[in-house]
This record gives structure tokens, sequence and C-alpha cells, in this order.
């Protein structure tokens, strides 16, 4: 069946509902107006049809009469699903719905698959992930939650334009597997007969722009790491990483609790929600807390960077993680604090001071050498970002990738590469400057009160599998 190449689209249901809900029941308004969407309902009674429309903003009634609207019995026969334009008179029914009063009517395209039970929603799992698009129609709150993440995007780009932050864009692919410890997806690049890999942070690229003289600069975008699928993990995944020239890390916090509770304020209309049921204040100003005092507090004694490796190891150990040899005390004190105090930090808090072993790209703490001036933001038990005094002194940053590059070459698959392109940049200066990620998928969660990271991202990293109409589908991953 030929269907239209266009449709004069003139009205969207929430404008009709906007501009007619004054009409009494009965009246009508004398005007006309095309509308176009997907039919989600459809009922005939004798010699009148009903239809519910959705588009994009809502929902609208189509009312049809066989004496006055066009090919009435084909009206009737419409499936549900189907995309439909129609122009008619608004009127109120005698019922007190709001409608389209069918004049002429064409369909736009046909429905040839259904949605599940009579579009009451789908809950099976992969045809709500792999197929969205069948989703989205059938769920609103899917509608909803990718909404508000569009909104927090927004958000995020307009507070950081009116910071005095540039936007900027880095590669994608690298020639080296830098910029955060994490193991990397690999590609073969063919014209160059090389080995490249889907970047793991733009961090490195953003510094060598402020080296370069612009003073702020942000990104918003894809970052890929090879790692396993969970309710808070997705491959890829979308960051805000931003550097600011001058600033340190107490300046940097101060301008990321500002930035998170005005972009949920933006969107929300409010710094005090609840998510998953507990409630959750995200107004600044908050609390900034050393790593090693909420380790302390979680294991119930006095634990530190300079803790003998032996005894946070066997802190460790009671707690079912085994410390490989190569972990000194700064990793291990990391590890303890992970798996000991992460999980019961619900309100926004800064923590702060972690160990130069697990920070290469750092600045040393001014009050103490083991320790860098780096912070992590925790949110209802994840972590939402990360920061700190950028380190700009090239003699240590080579040091530091080299000890990077000892760990990967004992197996750790995660330790970052020596780059030398960077360490040239260092040494054309970089002044002090801060530097931030943060994770949006994340944040998109707590705006859209959702648990799962799936439920945020139009189409989540999936296994593979095959179609049972035909055909192999899905994204790649793990």
């Amino acid at each position: 069946m030929s269907t239209p190449y266009s449709f004069a689209h003139g009205a969207y249901a929430r404008d009709v509902r906007a501009t007619f809900d004054h009409l009494e029941a009965g009246e009508e308004s004398g005007s006309s107006v095309s509308v176009a969407g997907r039919v989600m309902l459809l009922r005939t009674q004798g010699r009148v049809a009903f239809a519910t429309m959705r588009d994009s903003t809502g929902e609208v009634q189509l009312f049809a009469q066989s004496a006055a609207s066009e090919d009435f019995e084909g009206f009737t026969h419409l499936h549900l699903g189907d995309w439909v334009g129609v122009t008619g008179e608004v009127v109120r029914t005698r019922r007190g719905e709001l409608s389209v009063k069918v004049g002429s009517w064409t369909r736009l395209a046909e429905a040839r698959r259904n949605f599940g039970d009579k579009w009451a929603g789908i809950a099976d799992y992969d045809v709500r992930y792999r197929h969205r698009e069948a989703d989205l129609w059938a769920n609103e709150r899917t509608r909803t939650s990718l909404a508000l993440r569009s909104a927090v995007l927004r958000a995020l780009r307009e507070r950081c334009w009116a910071g005095g932050f540039m936007e900027v864009e880095t590669p994608m692919l690298n020639p080296i597997a830098t910029g955060a410890a994490a193991r990397p997806f690999v590609t073969h690049h063919n014209a160059l007969d090389s080995e490249f890999y889907l970047r793991i942070a733009p961090e490195l690229w953003l510094k060598r722009l402020v080296v370069g003289g612009f003073e702020r600069v942000f990104e918003l975008g894809r970052v890929f790491r090879n790692e396993g699928v969970s309710p808070r993990h997705n491959p890829e995944f979308t960051s805000l990483e931003l550097y600011s020239a001058y600033w340190d890390y107490e300046d940097m916090m101060a301008f990321t609790e500002e930035l998170v509770a005005g972009v949920v304020r933006d969107v929300l209309g409010t710094t005090t929600l609840t998510y998953q049921g507990r409630a959750l204040s995200m107004a600044p100003p908050w609390p900034r807390r050393p790593m090693a005092e909420l380790a302390s507090e979680a294991v119930g004694e006095a634990v530190s960077v300079h803790t003998p490796r032996e005894r946070l190891a066997a802190l460790l150990e009671e707690r079912g993680v085994v410390a490989p040899p190569a972990w000194g005390p700064g990793r291990c004190l990391a590890e303890l604090f992970e798996c000991a105090a992460e999980s019961a930090l619900w309100e926004p808090v800064f923590v702060t001071d972690h160990p130069v072993e697990v920070s290469p790209l750092a600045r040393r703490h001014r009050g103490d050498a083991e320790l860098t001036e780096r912070f992590e933001s925790y949110v209802a038990g994840w972590e939402l970002s990360n920061g700190f005094s950028e380190l700009n002194d090239p003699v240590e940053q080579r040091v530091r990738f080299e000890q990077q590059a000892a760990l990967g070459a004992a197996g750790d698959d995660e330790a970052m590469s020596v780059d030398e392109n960077y360490l040239a940049a260092l040494e054309w200066g970089l002044p002090p400057t801060a530097g931030l990620g943060v994770g949006v998928d994340r944040l998109a969660m707590i705006v859209a009160d959702e648990s799962n990271i799936r439920e945020v991202i139009a189409f989540p990293t999936l296994k593979p599998w095959r179609d049972e109409v035909g055909g192999s589908e899905g994204a790649g991953g793990a």
C-alpha cells in the first residue's frame, strides 16, 4: 500500500489541549487542525469510531463519523500502532472528551508488529532494550527518562558555557590507551596499518588544549571502557570533562557542587528529590571527607596511606578481597574504602585526598606527599564525578607513567601507558590547572529516579542475538 511522502502537520496534541481546553461538553470550536501520530486505541460504535492518537507531546482523541469522515470504513480498520495524519475540527464530545473530529485522514505508515499486550506496556527484557523504538511507545516512563536525560545534557552545556568554558572535540581513536586507568577497546586502522584504541577519557587531549592557551575547555561525549555490564556500568557511556587553568581541586569542588545542583534544579525545579524511595538533597555545600577518614570509620580503626601494607591487606581479606603483591598501601587503602565505606555514602559528599598510587595524573597533596589533591563525589552510594589538581611537572609525570607501564607489564590490563606526546606538551608548560569528569548517565539516573543505567541510555550495549523474525542484530559488547 502506497503511503504519502509528507504530511502538512500543523499542530501537536499538547497544542490542541492548551488552545481548546475551554470548550464545554458538546461544543464545537469552528477551528480546523492537522495532527499526526500513532493510533494507540481504537473502538467502533456503529456509525462512529473513536481512536486515541499519540504524538511526541501527548495524546488526543480522534472522533470519526460515517456521515462526515472520509473513508470511515477504512478508518475503523486501522491497526493499533499505525501512523495517521488527520485534518478536522476541534470539538468536545458530549461526554466531555476533547477531540479532533475526523474530516480527512491518511495512513502515513503501517505497524506490522504489535507492541505488547494491548499497548499496556512491554515487560520482556529483550524487546524493551533491543527494540527501544517499541518500548518508547508502549512505556511512558521510558520516554520520560530519556527526555530527562536530554534536559540534563542541555543544562550541563548551558552551565559550562555560562561559566566561560569553551566546548571542544578531541579524538575518539587514539594510538595508545591513555587518559584513565581502564581496559580499552582495540581496533585496527587499515589505511595506517596500526592498532588504535577507542578513547578511555579525553583528559590528556583537553589538557594539551590548556597548554595551547584555551584556559577553560569542556567536552561532552562518549568514552569507552572494555569492562562488564551492570546496573551502573555500560561499556560506552557519556562523560563531561572540563579543565580550568589557575584553579586547584578546592576551586573545582566548589564549581562541581554548583554545577550538579544547578543542573538538577534546572531540570526538576528543585534540589530536593526522592531517589528510589529515599530522600536526597543535592543542595550545596557538600561535605569534604578524606578517604582515610571514611575508611577508618567503616573498619573501626584508624587507617591511612601510612598504615603498614600487611595490616591493610588483612583488613581487605576480612572483607573477601585478596590484595595482589603489586598493590602497595595506597592501592590497598583505596580498595578498603571502596569495599567498606562507599555504598553507605547516600547524600552528596566529596571524598578527598586519594593516594598517589591510584592517582597517576593528580598533583601531590601540599600537606602529605603520599596523597594527591584529588576528589571523587559520591551520591546514592556510587561515584558521580572525579577531579583533581592536575600534575603539571613533566619529570614526575614520566615517573608516574613508567610506574603504570610496569604494572601493565606485570599483568594489570587497566594500567596506563607512557604518552610521549603528552609529556612533550607538559614540557611546553601547563599552568596550575584543575580538571573534572562527571558521569552523565549516572546523573541522569538520579534525575529520572532510575536504578539501572540502561533506562537512561537509548540503546544500551547488549550481547548480540538472532531475532526471531530473521537477521542478526544487537550492539556488540560484553
